[in-house]
């Protein structure tokens, strides 16, 4: 029965009582020992009670409406956020019957959304892959925590894609596996560009604009951008307090370079090789691309073992060891098999290695010339230096 009728009712009572009550005669109200005086102070009184309880049903009435109005609005945002979640999701039971699917669901699996309720998530799922699907369903009731899965899915009437499905298993209050949520995700894509950088088939320096440098040259620096030497050597310095120049890297092919891979207050960049071919690539591109993060990714470890390899150096006490040390960077990092051994594709000058190795060009001077006399190494017709094997 409505609330709001049951009060009209009650109120109706009352005002009837009310009225036989006044319609009584007064002889017959004021004689005690009659039943009808004392009925309808009865009545008159219940009446009242049921007034203020309806007046208070009415009010908890309200306050329920109120309360009912709040949880369906919360319902219908979760129920949007579901629908309208980017990525496919999907609740199942535990032995993987569709419960609820969204409409990326529905798209990735290409039928209407009516059509997965109460199918079985393993129809998606290619013949050759259901067995290892059913073990996994099995494992999933026993995991607590959110689980990663990667299987093949075969979409109704369209080829299969690789995903990546993360599962979580909701339990009722005695611990019970009730449901399985899951989040689906194509990674198709990103598949295919691991397999090309497995394959060495992409090049990030390709199909972009290039810009030719000399030697001697200033690169500038942008501070969004990453720069890549597509052919030339590059090398990277700082000051030092005592205003001295100090090597921080040598930079060569598809290695990256920039000031926002720095927190040095003064940084150059400079050109050593004869020319050089710079490309520059957006960081906001790097960030939303895979497949170029996954190809930078090897460079960033080259970059910072050879930062870790020039800072040993300079620990080294003795500047012939740090010389030492630094003519075999050198012929790691930029050296060139040749017949007569292994020849630097650049020449460094006696003040650049002493940069490199905080000491003084005479220094260097000396020292070098003391390798060449014990037949450690010599130099070409371009004057650059030989190691011999």
């Amino acid at each position: 029965m409505n609330v709001n009728m049951f009060a009209q009712q009650i109120q109706a009572l009352h005002w009837r009582l009310a009225k036989m009550y006044q319609g009584s005669s007064a002889e017959l109200l004021a004689q005690p020992n009659l039943l009808l005086p004392i009925a309808f102070k009865e009545l008159g009184t219940a009446s009242e009670e049921l007034q203020v309880a309806a007046e208070e049903i009415c009010q908890q009435a309200e306050v329920l409406a109120e309360t009912r109005a709040e949880v369906e609005a919360e319902r219908r945002r979760y129920q949007d956020l579901f629908e309208f979640m980017p990525n496919a999701y999907l609740v199942t039971d535990i032995e993987g019957k569709i419960l609820e699917a969204n409409r990326a669901a529905a798209m990735m699996f290409n039928v209407h959304p009516s059509f997965l309720a109460e199918k079985l998530l393993i129809n998606f799922i290619p013949v050759q892959g259901r067995r290892a699907f059913r073990s996994q369903l099995v494992q999933l009731q026993s995991f607590e925590r959110v689980h990663e899965l990667s299987l093949r899915l075969q979409p109704r009437n369209n080829n299969c894609f690789d995903a990546a499905l993360t599962v979580a298993t909701v339990r009722d209050s005695q611990s019970n596996s009730v449901t399985l949520r899951w989040i689906v995700r194509d990674i198709t894509e990103r598949q295919r560009a691991l397999q090309a950088l497995q394959n060495h088939d992409y090049d990030p320096c390709e199909d972009r604009p290039v810009h030719f440098y000399t030697k001697g040259e200033i690169v500038p620096l942008e501070p969004k951008e990453i720069l890549l030497v597509r052919q030339g050597l590059v090398k990277l310095s700082t000051m030092s307090e005592r205003g001295e120049e100090v090597l921080v890297g040598i930079v060569g092919r598809s290695m990256p370079f920039g000031s926002s891979m720095t927190a040095l207050s003064t940084y150059q960049s400079v050109v050593l090789s004869e020319e050089a071919q710079i490309v520059s690539i957006p960081l906001t591109e790097i960030s939303n691309s895979v497949r170029l993060t996954q190809a930078l990714l090897p460079k960033f470890n080259q970059r910072l073992r050879q930062t870790e390899a020039l800072l040993s150096i300079s620990g080294k006490r003795q500047v012939k060891e740090r010389l030492e040390y630094f003519l075999l960077f050198l012929k790691q990092e930029i050296g060139q098999p040749t017949t007569k051994g292994t020849r630097l594709t650049v020449r460094l000058t006696h003040q650049d290695i002493a940069d490199a190795c905080c000491t003084t060009r005479v220094t260097i001077t000396r020292l070098i010339g003391k390798l060449q006399k014990e037949g450690k190494i010599t130099f070409d017709a371009k004057h650059h230096m030989i190691f011999q094997d």
